[in-house]
């Protein structure tokens, strides 16, 4: 029992978001959509592999 008022509450908030009109940034959206990236990507250095640097027994098998 004591449902009622949780779905009272439930069906109020999906009303308002279904009514409610936010602001969009729909330049940001189109970005996003496009899969242009935010920031450019630095690429990392080629010279040396980190994968070693954590594993004890990776020096051994060198």
């Amino acid at each position: 029992m004591g449902r009622g008022r949780a779905k009272a509450k439930q069906t109020k908030v999906a009303r308002d978001l279904k009514y409610s009109s936010p602001n969009t940034d729909l330049t940001a959206l189109q970005r996003e959509l496009a899969g242009a990236p935010s920031e450019p990507r630095v690429p990392e250095p080629a010279g040396r592999d980190d994968d070693y640097d954590d594993d004890r027994w990776a020096s051994s098998n060198r």
